[in-house]
């Protein structure tokens, strides 16, 4: 028996990411091996996670994967687990489409109960008939426990208690006001600083829920068997010896961990860092994922040696594959909100910029060398469109209309904004 829960929340800023990094924290040390999951395609969040439970997480997307995937993956990282915990996404039944994406759909399919996060800041007994909607608007998501978060003192959590009581469902805690207790940074770039800041967030979070949550309720209403354990891949994998080298330092670490699985069963991974490398390891495939290139772009621009052999790797035909700041980094400069600009290894004929910088956002689908694709589009940034390169593949969003969101080719290096989900996919046939 594993106790298996999901995180939801009445709406998005409720604390869902604060409490999950306490929980997790607090579960860590009480020795149990703990597995995060993460619903939607946050890349940033599961890097919290990992600081917290010292275990990578896992996305859990409806939009990018299939059903019979979402299972494979929850079996693959999970099964091993005294404790499964996911953070959902928004709240608890909002998607793409309706409910399609959301919380509740991951639930549902997993067939896992949810814990229902509730901000009470403004409100006390009036919680009772909205905690009640959440609990039966759909009767297949099962909401078995609530904590509140921003409580301000005792006699106002009797209040919320007391709602939970005439509602029908177990009150298992709550989170107190609690000033500074606000995670430190969304731009973590894995810089020792940050994972330090992290990690002490984590330990405070930790603190209070060890105070004021009921976590061994918490665990026990949680507790059922494990989900069967999915046989095999959920699509075929073509086993090869490909050497892949994978960018990964303070600039560039939006990844999904599926990806790098799937590309581990291609072959050896090395990684390297352009922050810090002056030499780009041997490679049949360069990965460079997205990141925080801006942060870094003096430092970036410096490495000169490692720049040219990024270029000549990409001039004599070597495969690359380059996501969003990824692919920045390609472009031949990039300019900084305050117009400094900064050369950059100049594959792409292309320039990047900071300048007027808004904010482009959604899922996004595109078919290329008949491989179908789908990813999440996340950035401020813009490309400066040059005659000399071309979208070579036209995008849609979840609803199916046209975006302007590019995938670019320049003999054989693949860039776009577009963090690409290929857990279920061969990625190489892009290729072919």
């Amino acid at each position: 028996m594993t106790s298996h829960l999901l995180i939801g929340a009445i709406a998005s800023g409720c604390g869902k990411t604060t409490f999950t990094i306490g929980l997790l924290r607090a579960l860590k040390k009480r020795g149990l091996q703990v597995q995060p999951f993460k619903c939607g395609p946050d890349y940033i969040d599961t890097q919290y996670h990992a600081i917290a439970a010292a275990k990578q997480s896992v996305n859990l997307d409806t939009w990018m994967s299939s059903t019979n995937h979402i299972h494979y993956l929850y079996t693959k990282y999970g099964h091993v687990a005294d404790v499964c915990v996911t953070e959902g996404v928004m709240g608890l039944f909002d998607g793409y489409r309706k409910a399609e994406g959301s919380s509740a759909q991951i639930a549902q399919i997993l067939n896992i109960p949810v814990v229902l996060l509730v901000n009470s800041k403004s409100s006390a007994y009036s919680v009772a008939p909205l905690i009640y909607g959440f609990m039966h608007f759909n009767p297949e998501v099962r909401i078995v426990g609530v904590v509140f978060n921003q409580v301000s003192s005792a006699s106002h959590f009797l209040y919320l208690k007391n709602a939970c009581e005439d509602v029908g469902v177990a009150c298992l805690g709550y989170l107190p006001q609690t000033e500074g207790l606000q995670i430190p940074s969304r731009h973590l770039g894995l810089t020792l600083s940050e994972e330090d800041a992290m990690d002490r967030f984590a330990e405070r979070a930790s603190d209070l829920i060890e105070q004021y949550v009921d976590i061994g309720a918490l665990l026990g209403i949680c507790k059922s068997e494990n989900p069967d354990v999915v046989d095999a891949l959920s699509s075929k994998v073509s086993f090869r010896s490909l050497r892949i080298a994978i960018a990964r330092d303070e600039a560039f670490n939006f990844v999904y961990q599926e990806n790098l699985s799937r590309l581990s069963d291609w072959g050896d991974i090395v990684y390297f860092s352009p922050l810090h490398s002056d030499i780009l390891p041997d490679a049949d495939l360069v990965y460079l994922p997205g990141g925080y290139p801006e942060f870094f772009a003096y430092r970036l621009s410096q490495r000169k040696r490692l720049m040219a052999q990024i270029r000549d790797y990409a001039e004599s035909g070597g495969k690359m594959f380059a996501e969003c700041g990824g692919m920045m980094y390609l472009t031949r400069s990039l300019t900084l909100k305050k117009g400094k600009n900064y050369a950059m290894v100049g594959v792409l004929p292309l320039d990047s910029t900071m300048e007027n910088a808004r904010l482009h956002l959604g899922y996004r689908q595109l078919k290329y060398n008949g491989l179908d694709l789908k990813g999440h589009e996340f950035h401020y940034s813009e490309v400066i469109a040059s005659n000399e390169l071309v979208s070579i593949a036209q995008q849609y969003n979840a609803s199916g209309i046209k975006t302007d969101t590019a995938l670019y080719r320049y003999k054989n290096v693949l860039a776009g904004y577009t963090h690409l989900y290929w857990g279920e996919a061969e990625l190489l046939k892009l290729w072919e």
